[in-house]
């Protein structure tokens, strides 16, 4: 019994291990046709130390990932354009044959947007809006990681028209949810870019901050979803359209 148990927990281990994975890249709109879709790579990326979870809805780490801090690349994103975060289980590695985030970590993906005075500088300490979420479908029992399964790690939002010009944090987040049973168990994948939005608009959403948006008793957060969901409520603030 206890040779068996042991194999178990470390089945359990290896595929908690297999589905880590990082928000990596980022595609831009550019403003001309020609030039739409740009690959920025990970120019702009705050990359995390590693492909490990955040676990903690109560530390500074929940902003940005552990130890990340900022980068001089900043990438110039048009006001009413779309961006598309990818995300792959190591670092440089955009095989789609594999899964963007596998082990069986499914659950919510979210983006979350910060007005900030430096993108090249801010720590994310102020206020955040989301502009998209993917939680869990009924009707398909799919979950948004397994949208980022099925298109080679991609997840792509328009970024809203009248936001106000400046520079921008841009927060994409995959929570996964296999041991979220229990308090702490639900495993966080975030990544910070940090871009130039250009535009015309004035909009200056209200938002919330990190920590402080999660607690870690929230039913989107603290869930067993091996049981049957007739709803699930996506953690944080409403999206915000514009």
């Amino acid at each position: 019994m206890k040779s068996f148990v042991t194999a178990v927990g470390l089945l359990v281990c290896a595929t908690s291990v297999v589905g880590h994975s990082i928000f990596q890249d980022l595609w831009v709109d550019g403003w001309m046709l020609i030039l739409r879709r740009k690959d920025q790579v990970s120019t702009c990326a705050r990359m995390p130390l590693s492909n490990s979870p955040v676990t903690s809805v109560s530390s500074n780490d929940i902003r940005c990932n552990a130890g990340t801090k900022p980068v001089t690349g900043v990438c110039s994103v048009p006001a009413g354009g779309e961006i598309t975060v990818e995300m792959h289980a190591q670092p440089g590695d955009r095989n789609c044959k594999n899964e963007a985030i596998g082990g069986n970590h499914f659950g919510p993906v979210m983006i979350y947007m910060s007005k900030v005075s430096s993108s090249a500088s801010d720590p994310g300490s102020g206020k955040w809006f989301k502009i998209a979420e993917e939680g869990y479908d009924t009707a398909t029992k799919k979950w948004g990681t397994d949208s980022l399964n099925s298109n080679c790690g991609k997840k792509s939002v328009k970024v809203p028209a009248s936001l106000a010009p400046g520079d921008y944090l841009v927060r994409a987040e995959a929570i996964a949810l296999h041991s979220a049973g229990s308090a702490g168990g639900a495993q966080f994948y975030m990544t910070c870019f940090q871009i130039n939005l250009t535009g015309s608009g004035t909009a200056n959403p209200p938002g919330v901050s990190f920590p402080g948006a999660y607690s870690a008793n929230d039913p989107g957060i603290l869930i067993n979803i091996y049981q049957t969901i007739t709803k699930y409520i996506i953690p944080g603030p409403a999206v915000w359209t514009g």
